[in-house]
């Protein structure tokens, strides 16, 4: 499986209608960052098992870093990175940040049918 790509392309809204049939989940990424980097390798190892149950988006912060603000302003989150968000039915229902960054947990999460 592989990250659905967060680019200029891509409109945030249509991932918010998207995640009121499948929650949708966003990771933001510092290329610069060595924090950053630990946090995607984590993600990386359960990607599979993340998608299984939400779409997995990967966001460039130093690519893209307006589209970043206007997530951030919409889910009314602090930006920042890495960061993963939890989307579903248009609201931001986990967010972590730097090395609270836990694809197990989320995965649990998304098990459960919480989100």
């Amino acid at each position: 499986m592989s990250w659905k790509i967060i680019d200029d392309n891509t409109n945030f809204e249509n991932i918010l209608v998207l995640s009121s049939s499948k929650p949708q989940i966003i990771f933001k990424h510092s290329t610069r960052c060595s924090i950053s980097d630990v946090a995607k390798a984590r993600i990386e190892k359960k990607l599979s098992e993340l998608s299984l149950g939400a779409d997995v988006y990967f966001l460039d912060l130093l690519k893209n870093r307006y589209i970043s603000n206007i997530i951030s302003e919409k889910m009314n989150v602090k930006h920042e990175s890495p960061q993963i968000l939890g989307i579903s039915n248009r609201v931001c229902i986990i967010e972590q940040s730097h090395l609270d960054v836990r694809p197990d947990e989320i995965i649990e999460i998304l098990s459960k049918g919480v989100i």
